[in-house]
């Protein structure tokens, strides 16, 4: 809507009469005008907005210049309509610089008839509205991308919330299991422990899945390529998806040929491409069903296909399939269902690696296959990763650790599984406690919740660190948030690490093992 300042006409003849006149005879043809004495007043009348400026030559004498910055400091819309009333005769030098700097000008000379002027006025304005209404359009796009990057922080803001409300019930879970595995030697308690930890571990990539499509969709991800061989990526990939090939009874083919086959890629989240591309083919693939992967050369890259003879893609969901949160015809097969964001986030991964993801199906019955194009690096000699999982080892040496968490199943359990790898652990449940308890059982590592309610693990960490006996104390973060930004801030309060809930017992134990051989190095040196 244009606003009623916005279509006026400022007039500014500095000379007799004739700004009287102008608005007079203006006004007449139902113009609104309103008189400019000077340039400043030309500017702040301008501030609150004008259809047009009406300007005598005599004015342009020592404010060509002058207009000519207050044109400039316009909008990228606007393009103020400037008519010149001119003198009789020659072009003066001021005219001549002011039609060549200040842009959108109308010559008008006088003397100049009535009608002749109330037109080129109402033109201009005409123009001028023409622009309003494309600053209007302009606002409204502008609210409109506000509004989607608010829903898109907000989207992010419930993710991460989710993401770390999952994980501290899935924390102490991972814990027992770990801890059932360390202690369970009969062979029947033993599979159902290898069951319970692959189903926790589909819960956290679940979770994992959530924020890496988050991630990947704001730019904020970044891979850590290395050279590493196909077959070691794709074995990996397998070994997730293992459990639901299992209990589906789906037999499952590989034919990735002889020759290796290098990539200059991340291996984890390469790997996550096909774990999910396998993940799809297992869900819609009735029980008992094949499935197939198999790699081959074509020029500098490779082709791997993930295909199945499940239920197919219909014309009508191929070019959808990739979208975010797409899922196909899952009522024949209860077990699909998922949160529709697998194939979204394995394109997006093959996409930061250079490469692609097609999709191809014959139709409902007929199966489907995904063909994944990658870039290959020139053939080296290199030796293939032996992946898989393991039991946790026992750490080296008895050292102390402080376990400090206000979700007390989490801590507890976190206390056993530490304790059965070797440890001395104290549990407290809340900062004072934990600062507390600091001086008397001398920790060498402390692994700390940073979301506790009333003093945060930023703040115990910060305070931990004003103390002298705790320079040489590792400080770990345990924590369900797992952002940058969590990371960053964790960091500047003096942790050493950041690890993610459910924690990753193998990384935990690297992290003691380190405490450990420092503390041992420290007493060689002493004995010294």
């Amino acid at each position: 809507m244009i606003e009623q300042t916005e279509g006026r006409v400022l007039v500014l003849a500095p000379t007799g009469k004739d700004a009287t006149l102008t608005r007079e005879l203006l006004g007449y043809a139902g113009i609104r005008c309103e008189i400019c004495t000077d340039l400043g007043c030309v500017v702040r009348e301008l501030e609150r907005g004008a259809g047009a400026l009406l300007v005598a030559e005599e004015a342009l004498t020592s404010g060509s210049q002058a207009l000519a910055d207050i044109v400039a400091r316009q909008p990228a819309w606007s393009d103020l309509p400037l008519l010149i009333l001119t003198r009789n005769g020659a072009d003066s030098e001021a005219l001549t610089e002011a039609v060549h700097i200040l842009g959108n000008v109308i010559l008008l000379e006088r003397p100049v008839r009535v009608a002749a002027l109330a037109s080129a006025v109402r033109s201009a304005l005409r123009t001028r509205d023409r622009q309003y209404r494309a600053r209007s359009h302009l606002v409204e796009r502008d609210r409109a991308i506000h509004a989607l990057e608010e829903a898109d922080r907000r989207k992010d803001e419930f993710l991460a919330t989710l993401a770390h409300e999952l994980r501290n019930p899935l924390a102490p879970i991972r814990n027992s299991v770990q801890s059932l595995r360390l202690t369970t030697t009969k062979e029947s308690l033993a599979s159902l422990v290898d069951i319970m930890e692959r189903q926790v571990g589909t819960m956290v990539r679940l979770v994992d899945d959530l924020l890496e499509v988050s991630r990947i969709t704001r730019g904020k991800i970044e891979l850590h390529k290395e050279r590493v061989e196909l077959s070691s990526v794709i074995q990996a990939a397998v070994e997730t998806v293992q459990p639901l090939l299992a209990s589906a009874r789906h037999q499952l083919t590989l034919a990735l040929g002889p020759q290796p086959f290098f990539l200059e890629a991340d291996s984890v989240r390469l790997a996550q491409v096909f774990a999910n591309l396998l993940n799809n083919a297992a869900k819609y693939t009735r029980d008992g069903g094949h499935i197939w992967i198999s790699a081959a050369r074509d020029g500098d890259e490779v082709v791997v296909t993930v295909g199945d003879d499940g239920m197919g893609i219909s014309a009508a969901s191929l070019p959808q399939i990739f979208d975010l949160f797409a899922q196909g015809d899952i009522s024949k097969n209860r077990r699909a269902g998922g949160l529709g964001i697998g194939l979204t986030l394995a394109r997006a991964l093959a996409d930061l690696h250079g490469g692609s993801i097609v999709a191809r199906s014959e139709g409902p019955g007929q199966g489907s296959e995904f063909m994944v194009r990658l870039p290959l690096t020139p053939d080296t000699h290199a030796e293939r990763s032996e992946l898989g999982g393991s039991t946790p080892q026992a750490i080296r040496g008895r050292i102390r650790v402080l376990v400090v968490d206000d979700n007390q199943d989490g801590a507890n359990t976190l206390r056993l599984l530490l304790e059965l790898l070797g440890a001395e652990v104290r549990v407290e449940y809340d900062g004072p406690s934990a600062l507390n308890a600091f001086g008397a059982f001398r920790p060498e590592a402390v692994l700390l919740d940073i979301g506790m309610p009333g003093m945060d693990g930023l703040e115990v960490a910060r305070r931990l660190r004003r103390r002298r006996d705790s320079h040489d104390v590792m400080l770990i973060a345990l924590t369900g948030w797992g952002q940058e930004k969590d990371r960053r801030d964790s960091e500047a309060a003096g942790f050493d690490h950041h690890l993610i809930k459910p924690v990753d017992i193998e990384a935990l134990q690297g992290f003691l093992a380190a405490v450990h051989g420092a503390e041992q190095s420290k007493a060689q040196e002493r004995q010294h």
